[in-house]
């Protein structure tokens, strides 16, 4: 088996490109959010590395404010889940609804479809609902009667 060609080394136009990039969107997040260095950065690389983020801290430092301060500087979708023992995998992944009028099922799309993800308490959630929860983030997309529906790019969850 042939081994993969390394990729290309970045050139200095894209990496002062990137650069340039990351920096406004550092500048608009900070214009938004004061303080909190670090819970921007976290969330960054998380967004640049395409990964997801586990943010643990008392209640009240801005979590929410600041996944939705990050997604609105990138001009993304943001949704936040409030995870409770009686949240249904449905509940975050969408269902399909029976239309009377058509006489057909018509697939309604859940709050995990979109760019950012806050879900929040996610510990107080099912196993099955943190399952699905799980399978998105792995597999970029949802199974909803059979049909496959992929995520958004970028697609980021920020789990509390």
């Amino acid at each position: 088996m042939a081994a993969a060609a390394p990729a290309a080394a970045p050139t200095d136009a894209e990496m002062a490109r990137a650069g340039s990039v990351l920096q406004t969107i550092s500048d608009a997040y900070s214009a938004k959010m004061v303080g909190q260095e670090r819970l921007r950065t976290s969330l960054l690389v998380a967004l640049i590395a395409g990964g997801h983020i586990l943010l643990e801290s008392v209640p009240g430092l801005a979590k929410t404010t600041a996944a939705s301060t990050l997604a609105d500087t990138v001009k993304a979708k943001f949704k936040r889940i409030q995870c409770t023992p009686d949240l249904l995998p449905s509940d975050i992944t969408g269902n399909q609804i029976y239309d009377a009028a058509t006489g057909s099922f018509r697939t309604v799309l859940g709050p995990v479809h979109a760019n950012f993800v806050l879900l929040d308490e996610i510990n107080r959630s099912s196993a099955k609902t943190q399952s699905a929860m799980l399978e998105a983030m792995q597999e970029h997309q949802t199974t909803i009667g059979g049909e496959i529906h992929p995520l958004p790019k970028p697609f980021l969850v920020i789990a509390t």
